[in-house]
């Protein structure tokens, strides 16, 4: 009985190590890195990219591999190395009624030990230190238990699935893979730490990585700040504010706005013009007013929208300025879509730099 003991607990140790690297393989392992090796034609990277889908019944194999493993090995190698510990302190006089938990103390001290270091931590830090090979390796074995296993596995992950529900939690089946800003802005960090991305570089991803969390509130220019022209300008007004202010673009007042480049407010915005509009007028047109020929439209930005999806929106409608409206309708500002592009790629210089009409330039 002994000496068929210890090779069974050695198998079953080997057994409860295995199932706990697949176990965190499995979960460690990110689709991004699997996918390249699947499409190079690896078989096994295809059998693990397509049972990262099917997570949860996996991992209930996992657990059950776990759960037999550690039992069996408890009830199989505790009593034998109790056993032979108790003919040591047999022979070493100690009184026969301590012999019994003397032996069971030190005997279950050993083996949770073994079972603890080898069958959980050893695989768990091996798995997670190269999870994508480890899938790949601990992967197709697992699948085939999971086979066989697998009415008293889908058992058991209906089961769990209950009781997830009744604590108002949805089971998921798939592994999510995405980084979370947070997440990609340490990497960012880390590669420049370490010399793989330049300056440059380090600051563009930096950028981009900030309009998925920035909003349009950040790049506004407020209502105070907007320089305005009136319903009736004329190709020779709008060509004095290009020169006073070294503007390129100007929002155009309602007509009730009343004259006065600095009257009225954002909210009787009706469209903008830009300075290239007097370009071709005769002379003789010069002194009529450009509105509406050559108004441009202004898109409505909602103040709360990521700057992200305000460039999309901006690019979608070909408009280079915005109205800046909160919940309730009301406008608070202009944005400019120079302004959206230098929070991407870094301040833009160019001869009438700053193009939302903003008298704090």
């Amino acid at each position: 009985m002994n000496l068929l003991a210890f090779p069974a607990g050695l198998l079953l140790l080997a057994g409860n190590a295995f199932f706990v690297g697949a176990e965190f393989a499995l979960i460690s392992a990110r689709r991004d890195r699997v996918e390249p090796m699947a499409q190079r034609g690896d078989r096994r990277s295809q059998a693990v990219l397509a049972r990262l889908e099917h997570l949860s019944p996996l991992l209930a194999a996992t657990q059950l591999g776990i759960t037999v493993c550690s039992l069996a090995l408890g009830a199989v190698t505790e009593p034998a190395v109790a056993h032979l510990l108790a003919s040591g302190l047999d022979a070493a006089g100690v009184p026969h009624d301590a012999q019994h938990v003397i032996a069971f103390v030190i005997a279950l001290g050993i083996v949770a030990s073994l079972h603890m270091v080898l069958g959980e931590m050893v695989p768990k830090n091996l798995a997670i230190a190269g999870p994508e090979r480890a899938a790949r390796w601990l992967g197709p074995p697992l699948f085939a238990f999971a086979r066989l296993a697998r009415p008293f596995i889908l058992f058991l992950n209906a089961f769990a699935n209950a009781v997830l529900r009744l604590l108002r939690v949805t089971p998921s089946d798939e592994l999510a893979s995405a980084y979370t800003p947070s997440e990609l802005g340490a990497l960012i960090g880390q590669s420049r730490q370490e010399g793989l991305l330049h300056q440059g570089e380090h600051e563009l991803l930096t950028h981009a990585l900030e309009l998925s969390v920035r909003t349009a509130r950040t790049v506004l220019v407020p209502s105070a700040d907007i320089v305005t022209v009136p319903w009736t300008v004329t190709a020779t007004e709008l060509e004095k504010f290009v020169a006073e202010t070294g503007f390129s673009r100007f929002p155009v007042r309602a007509p009730a706005a009343g004259p006065g480049r600095e009257q009225g407010t954002t909210a009787e915005l009706v469209g903008f013009l830009h300075a290239k509009d007097v370009l071709g007028i005769p002379e003789d047109a010069r002194d009529e007013p450009l509105v509406p020929r050559r108004l441009r439209p202004m898109v409505r930005i909602p103040v709360d929208l990521r700057l992200d999806e305000v460039l999309r929106l901006m690019q979608r409608t070909k408009s280079h300025l915005g109205r800046a409206v909160d919940a309730a309708g009301s406008t608070l500002g202009v944005v400019a879509m120079e302004d959206v592009v230098e929070e991407f790629v870094g301040e833009v210089e160019d001869a009438s730099h700053r193009g939302a009409a903003d008298s704090r330039t």
